[in-house]
């Protein structure tokens, strides 16, 4: 018997497609095809790997609303920030087509020697393990590098959007990479070590959760494999007593509500200064109060449904323990009536040690608001969490600002007076508990090569 994987629209609960598991013979034959392919691929002049690449981007243009309809189906994102996350997957693929030539040439260092130098080398076929929450994006920002540094690539996409997975094979393909070099693979999470397994995977990426990244990092550590790891985040969000409040506020709901707060470096603690702690929360309740939530399909739609019902009802069970805790609702928190994984924006005011939405990660709609005495306060709540992979400050003083994003709070990307966003041209990662390594940028192309020492006496 076949063993299918469903997808199920959030919306409305019904069944959008079954799709069959990838065997595991076909699954050791993808892999060898993806090797013998990359074996090829690593000797292609760089500039003939651009032109497929920018094709690539181009065909991403071309399907852009359908792209965009496609992810509002399977894991609800409205379909206007689709549309920006398949455009932002073009440049990811135009920055590497353009820049990967400059960032793999040879590095000369003086030594004593008649030449000594490092050469950047592909690896070969690298896994990328993704979550469902920016289904093109998390692809394309390791795909884009992958291939044009040499490598070949396998996906174990998050199972509630393999159609998403299954368009980008076959874009990769309509553009010009030889057929096999990337290959979605469709298996549930139980099967990653299968294909870590095989010895022609060298190494494996992965964007999701701690206990996902904890699997992975210990069964590729076993085999001596290279991981690069992209877990959660509980990003906080200073706000000083002499910010522009009313900035502040609406770039503080913008990072909150984007993706449904289904993001890793999306906000979600607002600590703020005794000072302008009542007026900021204000302001805040009242910006993620303006959000529109219905259907994803709709333009006029700025929150959709939570990627799954029981997601929805993990975050619910966070709201609820918090205010056991202390916590006040200053708006949402109800579960609403009806079909689909909806939640309203919530925000908690009078956030303390002790409440769920102080020390977890919470992946939805809901704002957390915890008053600090002052900037050092501020600082060791901000740091008081496992987790290090985005923060930001806001204040008028934008050198003090920089100081602390810079010398003083624990995270991989800081920001001033504006929420934390992924760049193809800066590096993008985390510490503590969000993972190691990088992507995007030089930095992450450099992941998954090796820096070769060449020596000529």
């Amino acid at each position: 018997m076949t063993r299918t994987i469903t997808s199920i629209s959030p919306t409305d609960g019904r069944v959008l497609a079954e799709y069959p598991e990838t065997t595991p013979d076909d699954v050791r034959a993808h892999i060898e095809t993806a090797a013998a392919l990359q074996a090829e691929w690593e000797s292609v002049p760089i500039t003939d790997r651009s032109a497929p690449m920018e094709r690539l981007a181009g065909l991403l243009e071309g399907h852009r609303e359908e792209l965009a309809g496609l992810m509002a189906d399977e894991m609800g994102k409205p379909v206007t920030q689709g549309l920006g996350e398949v455009d932002k997957c073009a440049w990811v693929c135009r920055h590497y087509a353009e820049h990967t030539e400059q960032i793999l040439a040879d590095q000369e260092i003086q030594a004593d020697r008649a030449k000594s130098y490092v050469a950047y080398r592909p690896l070969g076929v690298v896994l990328a393990v993704m979550p469902w929450n920016f289904p093109f994006w998390q692809v394309f920002r390791f795909l884009a590098p992958a291939l044009m540094a040499g490598n070949g690539g396998l996906l174990k996409h998050a199972s509630n959007v393999t159609g998403c997975a299954l368009w980008i094979d076959r874009l990769t393909v309509e553009a010009g990479f030889p057929d096999g070099l990337f290959r979605s693979l469709v298996l549930p999470s139980n099967r990653v070590d299968e294909v870590l397994e095989h010895p022609d995977v060298v190494a494996a990426t992965l964007t999701g959760s701690d206990p996902a990244g904890r699997a992975v990092a210990a069964k590729a550590g076993a085999l001596l494999k290279k991981t690069v790891l992209e877990l959660g985040g509980s990003d906080p969000y200073l706000i000083l007593a002499d910010a522009d409040l009313e900035r502040a506020a609406e770039t503080c709901a913008t990072s909150r509500l984007i993706n449904g707060g289904q993001s890793c470096i999306a906000a979600k603690r607002f600590i703020v200064e005794a000072p302008v702690a009542d007026e900021f929360t204000d302001l805040l309740a009242a910006r993620l109060a303006r959000a529109v939530m219905g259907d994803p399909q709709s333009p006029s739609t700025t929150l959709g449904p939570m990627a799954r019902t029981d997601l929805r009802d993990e975050l619910h069970d966070q709201v609820e323990r918090s205010v056991a805790a202390g916590a006040t609702l200053a708006i949402g928190g109800e579960l609403p009536e009806g079909e689909g994984a909806f939640y309203p924006p919530t925000l908690l005011a009078g956030v303390t040690e002790g409440a769920a939405v102080y020390h977890e990660e919470t992946f939805g709609p809901v704002a957390a608001v915890i008053t600090a005495d002052d900037l050092d306060d501020a600082v060791r709540i901000a740091n008081d969490t496992e987790f290090g992979l985005g923060a930001a400050v806001f204040t008028a003083d934008v050198e003090l600002g920089e100081r602390v994003a810079r010398d003083r709070l624990q995270a991989g990307s800081c920001f001033v007076n504006s929420f934390v966003a992924s760049d193809p041209r800066l590096p993008f990662g985390g510490i503590k508990m969000s993972g190691y390594g990088r992507e995007l940028s030089d930095l992450g192309m450099r992941e998954f090569l090796n820096a070769k020492t060449v020596v000529v006496a």
